[in-house]
């Protein structure tokens, strides 16, 4: 896995933004536009395949550096935070098992809420599994 990928827009087989989108999409590596061309239409198709830093030639040598950090620690960001959206959208899948659960018990077995989350915490720890398994073994028989 690359650290960085740098590209020019104008490439032999395939378009550099392009290339910039798949990477992205692929979370592979922070990407940089090293490139001759400037106008807006390829600087908005840039910005909305992902990349992180698009540098117009001439540059200079001393250019290059500060963005790659910039790149890197921008990259590093969109990691932690698709991560953290990751575990919450999970986080918030289980709350939605658990609470379905929690009603069919509730129907059921004429439960109020909290014994019927006591109810599942109980089986969790009896069967060494975590609430969000037993909360679908629930629905799963409630639905046969």
């Amino acid at each position: 896995k690359p650290d960085i990928c740098i590209l020019d827009v104008k490439m032999p087989v395939m378009d550099g933004i392009e290339a910039v989108g798949i990477i992205t999409e692929e979370n592979i590596a922070p990407t940089i536009l090293l490139t001759a061309y400037s106008d807006k239409e390829l600087v908005d198709r840039a910005k909305s395949a992902g990349v992180f830093a698009y540098l117009v030639k001439p540059f200079k040598p001393s250019d290059l550096p500060p963005s790659i950090e910039v790149a890197r620690s921008r990259f590093e960001q969109n990691v932690q935070l698709n991560k953290e959206v990751d575990n919450l959208q999970d986080r918030l899948e289980t709350r939605k098992l658990i609470d379905r659960a929690k009603g069919i018990l509730m129907d059921e077995q004429k439960l109020n809420e909290s014994e019927a989350y006591r109810r599942i915490q109980v089986q969790s720890m009896n069967l060494r599994k975590s609430m969000k398994e037993v909360a679908e073994a629930i629905i799963l028989a409630k639905s046969v």
